[in-house]
């Protein structure tokens, strides 16, 4: 904690200057605001003093509280952990200072570090300060008097929509809204505001305490309108979590009862959240996400990443094109290749349809899409390959196709050109097993659309070379992707852990379960769509093609439906041809298409699974049980075999790969939650009535037997580690 501290000046104009140390964003740590409180103390006691200012070192004012103290929580349980701070320093000590206290903010104000600057008595900013309060984003609710002060400062409307979508402004809306009293240059910013807090100690500015302001407070009825409509909306967008809900209940009572009552509410509130499974969840999220760039043996062993400019895509399919699209906008160069010109010219108006989207969207400046595009070059041969640092292959699931490739990309890139594959499904040992170069085989396997899709797993192989896995850790952050090391087995950490998942939807409808019942209760769990609306979504071939793969790799624990291959038969195609389990049309939502339901009879009669030959009764807990189980069972299987780092890999990978919803923590984080016993139990009933599909792994049973979490560290005496 070298380096952490909070810092008392005082200048011969009488003004304190109390600056917060503690990088790269200062952090609210417990001791920064146990010595805030000290350093306010003090300058209060001083007779020296006429006013205060509060900053941040290093050009910016504080990220918020420091959220390693709620992962404490969390593994203690001990909520005692968290500090008093609301009323204590906030009130007490800044907004009931007798002297005036302004805040001089830089670069960010975040969160804790937003409701500091909001308790002073003025706010100095400097230009393109960013200001927001983000904590739902962890499952709780501003702490430190941010329910209550930030609609007396910006009004309720804006005060509501920034904290319910965790939706962050800049310092020079913040200043016409009044959130912030003056902007000025950062080589300004802590002179004008030690004038600024001495004009307000000799009157000529007005002592604002925004506790007891109201004059930005709409009237009581139009209140609890927008606080109606706020709950709505949150009951529609966030159906499972309870932090939307809370916000608002805390920013009514202030708005009723009046702002320190407001305070009260909001602490109590605040230490009933942070425990919630909801904070726990996507609290683990939070850090999962931040520790999949650590890799043993990779990232800590002293090695430089080389810097990779340029880059050559091998077809221009939606992967291809998609991929070189994240590339672009990234300022990367890419080398589009297609086997005819009619395929390449589709590609390139593919990545243009991609980056005139963002520009529509207002995501993206034209100048910005212009020079992104201008760093593509189409190309029908390997001419441009003599100087590419990475090839991304990503043809057809095909592997003489890839191995013919892999071929020649030996003999035309240089020697320290990283050569990948896109491959979602094929080892990656078969896919280079013909070449010399198995050091610089690697998967870089993007989730589609891949320039929107944030995961990308990076397969390697017992041969990758170190070197090789850190220069794509190094691109997957360039691209802004969350990368994660995996090891080489069929489907690699997702696809493999999810692949029962439809499976066990369709043991559901072949026992007589309605299909729409089944994506109807997923959808509820907080998946964005149950698995018969993705399969419709990803298409038919892609169910048959990754299926056979499945079945051949995994025949003891594979249900082959013959449900697919009917709706093929019928002329469905699910999104592809507007004709699935769903009809789509353009501009309407998927609405379930009931002609389906002959043909699903067709493949009960085949199957003839229904007990007695009647429809399976079950509840819709049974239901989410029958279809997360078994995708839970094989996440335990990826850890047992180690083809992933940590079990929070697979979790962050579920999440971002799957779109597990985030506030369960991701697939092994929520199977914890549930328990390993009761997972293994209900496994192990359903395996007695539907054989091996449902069978419990050595690893679950282990687990459940023993007491320990799933997301415990594997013994290294039983870990077969693929990494």
């Amino acid at each position: 904690m070298a380096g952490v501290k909070v810092t008392l000046e005082v200048g011969s104009d009488g003004v304190a200057v109390i600056t917060m140390f503690n990088p790269p964003v200062n952090a609210l740590a417990i001791s920064i605001l146990k010595g805030l409180k000290e350093k306010f103390d003090e300058a209060a006691r001083r007779n020296d003093v006429k006013a205060i200012v509060v900053t941040g070192n290093g050009g910016r004012f504080s990220g918020g509280f420091d959220i390693n103290v709620f992962e404490k929580v969390h593994a203690t349980g001990d909520v005692s952990l968290m500090p008093d701070v609301s009323v204590d320093l906030m009130v007490n000590t800044v907004e009931d200072s007798k002297k005036p206290v302004v805040a001089a903010v830089e670069g960010l104000a975040l969160g804790g570090g937003l409701e500091l600057a909001l308790g002073c008595h003025a706010r100095i900013a400097a230009p393109r300060t960013q200001l927001g309060l983000p904590e739902l984003t962890l499952g709780v609710i501003p702490g430190f008097g941010g329910t209550q002060r930030l609609p007396r400062l910006a009004g309720l409307p804006k005060a509501v929509e920034m904290m319910l979508l965790s939706k962050s402004i800049m310092s020079e809306e913040g200043a016409k809204l009044g959130l912030i009293d003056a902007i000025v240059a950062s080589q300004e910013l802590l002179k004008v505001s030690r004038l600024w807090a001495l004009d307000i100690a000799a009157t000529r500015k007005p002592w604002l305490r925004s506790l007891h302001r109201t004059d930005k407070l709409c009237s009581l009825s139009e209140a609890r309108e927008i606080i109606k409509v706020a709950r709505q909306q949150a009951r529609k967008t966030a159906p499972n979590m309870p932090q939307h809900q809370v916000c608002l209940d805390a920013i009514e009572e202030g708005i009723i009862h009046g702002g320190y009552s407001g305070v009260l509410k909001e602490a109590k509130v605040f230490k009933e959240l942070v425990v919630s499974d909801t904070s726990k969840g996507l609290v683990h999220v939070f850090f999962a996400q931040r520790a999949t760039s650590k890799v043993p043996k990779v990232t800590d062993v002293g090695l430089k990443p080389r810097h990779i400019k340029k880059v050559a895509i091998i077809g221009g399919g939606l992967m291809g094109s998609g991929i070189a699209t994240a590339l672009l906008l990234s300022n990367v160069s890419v080398v589009l290749k297609e086997i005819n010109s009619e395929f390449l010219q589709k590609g390139v108006r593919t990545i243009e349809g991609n980056v005139k989207v963002l520009v529509t969207r207002g995501k993206l400046t034209r100048d910005k899409a212009d020079k992104a595009l201008s760093l593509l070059k189409g190309s029908l041969d390997y001419s441009d390959f003599k100087d590419v640092d990475m090839v991304i292959e990503a043809v057809i699931e095909s592997v003489p196709l890839k191995q013919k490739i892999f071929g020649e990309l030996e003999k035309v890139c240089p020697s320290r050109c990283i050569l990948a594959t896109n491959t979602s499904t094929i080892d990656l040992n078969v896919v280079g097993e013909k070449t010399r170069s198995q050091d610089r085989i690697v998967g870089a396997h993007f989730f589609s659309p891949a320039h929107v899709m944030p995961l990308l797993e990076i397969v390697r192989t017992e041969k990758t070379s170190a070197q090789v896995i850190l220069d794509l850790l190094t691109v997957g952050k360039v691209i802004k992707k969350v990368p994660v090391v995996v090891g080489n087995c069929t489907g690699f950490a997702v696809n493999r852990a999810f692949f029962p998942y439809t499976q066990g939807a369709h043991i559901l409808v072949n026992s007589g379960v309605d299909v729409f019942r089944i994506d109807r209760i997923i959808s509820n769990f907080g998946l964005p769509m149950g698995p018969f609306q993705l399969q419709d979504l990803a298409g038919y071939g892609v169910a048959l093609a990754v299926g056979k793969e499945f079945a051949s790799a995994f025949p003891d624990r594979t249900f082959q439906s013959p449900l697919v291959e009917l709706l093929v038969k019928n002329g469905r195609n699910g999104k592809n041809n507007g004709k699935g389990y769903y009809t789509y049309e353009k501009g309407s939502k998927p609405k379930p298409d009931l002609s389906v339901l002959p043909i699903i009879e067709e493949s009960r009669r085949i199957t003839n699974m229904m007990p007695g030959g009647k429809p399976l009764s079950v509840t819709d807990q049974e239901i989410l049980e029958i279809i997360l189980f078994p995708v839970v069972n094989e996440a335990c299987r990826i850890l047992d075999e180690g083809v992933v780092i940590r079990a929070a890999d697979l979790d962050i990978a579920s999440v971002l790969g799957m779109s597990f919803p985030n506030y369960r923590g991701g697939i092994v984080f929520w199977a914890d939650m549930v328990g390993p016993k009761h997972i293994y139990a209900t496994l192990k009933k359903w395996s007695g009535v539907y054989g091996g599909f449902f069978k419990p792994s050595r690893f679950l049973e282990e687990r459940a037997t023993k007491g320990l979490p799933l997301s415990a560290p594997a013994s290294s005496s039983s870990s077969r580690s693929r990494m």
